[in-house]
């Protein structure tokens, strides 16, 4: 345990999920349609045509996974609140059944000794919006702060920690740009003005809560990932730096009070939206900032590509996660100093770090997923060696409790500390899942206390 013994007294330990990926339930108690729904029900957009209709009926089972988190150990539950389950419509009524479910989930884990950190948007626009622009309409940021505004008001008695966005890159560039992910466009120009009305959102929605909620602790999470050149040519140099700006600097600049960087407004061509006060709106300050980290990315140039005409490398000898997705804790170590020598946030959370491996069940029916576990200690290993160089990371939140819905992956890719059988809902705790409370637990036997609520 000698590796973790740099992570602060108060560290939080937390498991994290998302609504769609989790929830199933979707057409009960009033909820409408989102993005997700319209995306993963059209045929050959999700590997094996599979959806979130039932997923892991995390909305009707929310008790036994929370006895699940208990039986880990963690101090936190880093979940979201499905947007077309509260305010169905995107704007208009709201849905005093989908709010009552976030209020039980709340008032169990707080009697279970959790503490909630809601995410008030992973991704699940509701459809009804997205019909009438979605992201690049300046409309929808002004409906997300109103929908803030309700769920704070609602929770905030009990919830103190709050996350507006959950990765605002992979909403604007995977789901306009690339169109691997929901609403499925592939349009520089939709996906830059959804990219700045994400930030503007969140600026709002910031300020929404902070009205409802005296003393609220506002933070938003960015996936991030140290981008490298593959080597010493200038090309690929160059190609580096274009993949930092697309990756870390357009989601990190604004909202620290910088702009826009330059170098990538002029790469994509698009005039920004902006009006007066905006950017000021989404430099709104944050109380802590959230990472979630997963891969670093080697690129070469690749001037004929798609933008920001840089291609991932791999290189050879490099284990991968069945996401082939390389394994490389460093890279969360750089990101972190990076983080804190560049933007100096007050408090900086690993808001998801885990890995998607083939299980390997055994004869007595637990799972043995031996790299997952080593990809967990090494992780967490990372995260010590940067708190002795002075990061104030505060928290990590594994991804993820639960094998889930991973998005156009369907449901072949598990993530999850505990193992799900779909066609029978059972859950069993993998032997990551042990590992984990086994970190947290000799965390607390060094007299490391948990966090209060």
């Amino acid at each position: 345990m000698s590796d973790f013994n740099s992570l602060p007294s108060d560290f939080t330990w937390g498991v994290a999920t998302a609504a769609y990926q989790i929830e199933g339930a979707v057409a009960e108690d009033g909820r409408l349609p989102s993005i997700w729904d319209t995306f993963s029900h059209t045929p050959g957009k999700i590997e094996a045509d599979e959806n979130g209709d039932v997923a892991c009926d995390h909305y009707h089972r929310w008790r036994e996974d929370i006895a699940l988190m208990k039986q880990l150990g963690v101090d936190a539950y880093r979940f979201s609140v499905a947007w077309p389950r509260v305010v169905p419509g995107g704007d208009g009524p709201v849905n005093e059944k989908g709010l009552a479910f976030y209020d039980q989930l709340v008032d169990g884990l707080l009697e279970a000794g959790i503490t909630p950190y809601p995410t008030l948007y992973h991704w699940d626009l509701p459809q009804a919006l997205q019909d009438r622009g979605g992201w690049p309409e300046r409309e929808t940021a002004e409906h997300f702060a109103a929908y803030a505004a309700v769920v704070a008001g609602r929770l905030g008695d009990r919830v103190e920690n709050w996350t507006t966005l959950n990765e605002p890159l992979c909403s604007a560039w995977i789901g306009h740009l690339e169109g691997r992910m929901a609403p499925g466009l592939t349009d520089i120009t939709a996906a830059v003005r959804a990219s700045y009305h994400l930030h503007l959102g969140h600026g709002l929605a910031t300020q929404a809560i902070r009205a409802a909620v005296p003393g609220a602790r506002v933070g938003i999470v960015n996936n991030l990932s140290p981008c490298e050149p593959a080597t010493d040519r200038e090309e690929d140099r160059a190609a580096a730096v274009r993949a930092d700006g697309h990756t870390n600097r357009w989601w990190l600049d604004p909202i620290h009070g910088r702009g826009y960087p330059q170098d990538m407004v002029d790469l994509y061509g698009v005039d920004l939206p902006v009006r007066a006060g905006d950017l000021e709106t989404i430099a709104a300050p944050l109380d802590w900032l959230g990472l979630n980290y997963y891969f670093r990315n080697v690129v070469a140039a690749d001037p004929g590509g798609p933008l920001p005409h840089a291609k991932q490398v791999y290189l050879p000898g490099a284990r991968h996660t069945a996401m082939d997705w390389e394994v490389n804790a460093d890279g969360l170590e750089n990101m972190l100093v990076r983080l804190a020598d560049d933007y100096g946030p007050q408090q900086i959370y690993i808001t998801e770090n885990g890995s998607a491996y083939p299980d390997v069940l055994r004869a007595d029916g637990s799972i043995d997923d031996t790299e997952r576990v080593r990809y967990l200690e090494e992780h967490l290993a990372a995260c010590a060696r940067a708190v002795r160089r002075g990061v104030p990371l505060s928290g990590y939140f594994a991804w993820s409790l639960l094998d889930n819905f991973e998005w156009a992956y369907g449901y072949d890719k598990r993530f999850g500390l505990v193992h799900v059988d779909y066609p029978t809902q059972r859950r069993t705790i993998k032997g990551s899942g042990y590992r984990y409370a086994d970190i947290v637990r000799s965390s607390r036997g060094r007299g490391r206390g948990r966090r209060a609520a």
